[in-house]
């Protein structure tokens, strides 16, 4: 059998949709399974155990006219190859007329698909409540193919060269490694830096065995070097140096993630990894770090969750800028004193049941 997965982007969703690869894979051995994903983001999944093979898509520039024999390239060897499923987990206009394209004998769908996406599925998942975690939702598409939907599977399983070169290019040494991540795509996702600042030097005052690494891309790296700026000795400044894979395993080997709602937030959930994340705009319940929302931070404003990238409450960035340091470091207290590795469970409702177009 051969299997077509739709996920292109973002970081975080890739992440989220990857229990249905996992469960796939186990259920149905034999088969052959491709994702479709981001040129970006495809360090993530090249080389994956589970996967037969990688389907690059170049999201930034898929409209440009010069790009398109390439991208018709794409379409011929995905009708060649004769999916027997087309399993569509972005739920776009663009993703459905790629299943579409694709010509599986079956094309399975999300619920509440956006843009018109539904008209290109066989099957379709059934609604779930609106605050479904995404996780949950992907794994809706499963019982459509009469697959179970549990939590027995590794997420991201290690890669040991990865971790080899992390451990050699960088002074790892002893000590609990505390993971940062200042930076967020939108601007009022993001904790104000000098709560990092503030939170990062009490857990260093008050526990001499952490250290810290702060992640994040080139637009982070003032934020980065602010951080790392409270005790230098103690804190690297990773922003911008890291490669996807590199980033998990660095996210592997630590102890906790202090985060704003970002890509890597999901790796670390992932990973079974402790996580203090501070939820602004978004709503937790659909898109916070899965089995772990006891690790959310959040201020329930009138306005909270707006689900919007612009403010315009009276307070500007009220939401985040209310959450004090010491609560961060209350919580990360906490979270030091759980068992390392733990795995959360995956807790899949009856909301997946097809209906057909």
């Amino acid at each position: 059998m051969k299997i077509l997965i739709l996920k292109p982007s973002s970081l975080g969703d890739v992440v989220q949709a990857l229990p249905v690869l996992r469960l796939l894979k186990q259920q149905l051995p034999e088969s052959q399974i491709y994702w479709w994903v981001d040129s970006k983001l495809a360090p993530l999944l090249e080389g994956d155990p589970d996967l037969a093979g990688v389907v690059l898509f170049e999201r930034r520039h898929w409209a440009a006219v010069s790009r398109w024999p390439k991208l018709w390239r794409s379409v011929l060897w995905m009708r060649v190859q004769a999916f027997d499923w087309v399993i569509d987990l972005q739920g776009l206009a663009r993703s459905g007329l790629f299943a579409w394209f694709a010509n599986g004998k079956l094309t399975v769908g999300l619920d509440g698909a956006r843009e018109l996406a539904t008209g290109y599925y066989d099957l379709i998942a059934r609604p779930s409540p609106f605050l479904t975690h995404a996780v949950d939702r992907y794994l809706g598409v499963l019982p459509l193919l009469g697959l179970a939907a549990h939590g027995n599977f590794q997420w991201l399983p290690p890669r040991p060269a990865v971790a080899s070169a992390v451990q050699k290019k960088w002074p790892i040494g002893r000590g609990r490694w505390v993971i940062v991540q200042p930076g967020a795509r939108w601007l009022n996702k993001r904790w104000p830096v000098e709560n990092f600042v503030q939170a990062v030097r009490q857990l260093a005052a008050e526990q001499t065995d952490l250290r810290f690494a702060i992640l994040g891309d080139d637009q982070d790296r003032a934020l980065g070097q602010a951080i790392a700026a409270v005790e230098t000795r103690r804190c690297l400044d990773l922003t911008g140096k890291v490669s996807l894979p590199e980033m998990v395993e660095w996210i592997r080997l630590s102890q906790l993630m202090v985060t704003n709602d970002t890509g890597p937030m999901h790796v670390a959930a992932a990973l079974g990894k402790p996580v203090v994340a501070l939820f602004g705009p978004t709503e937790p319940c659909r898109t916070g770090p899965y089995g772990q929302l006891d690790g959310v931070l959040q201020l329930r404003l009138p306005c909270v969750p707006c689900m919007k990238a612009h403010c315009n409450y009276v307070r500007p960035f009220e939401c985040l800028r209310a959450i004090s340091p010491d609560a961060m470091v209350l919580a990360a207290r906490k979270a030091l004193s759980l068992p390392t590795g733990r795995i959360p469970g995956l807790v899949f409702g009856s909301q997946a049941e097809a209906t057909t177009t």
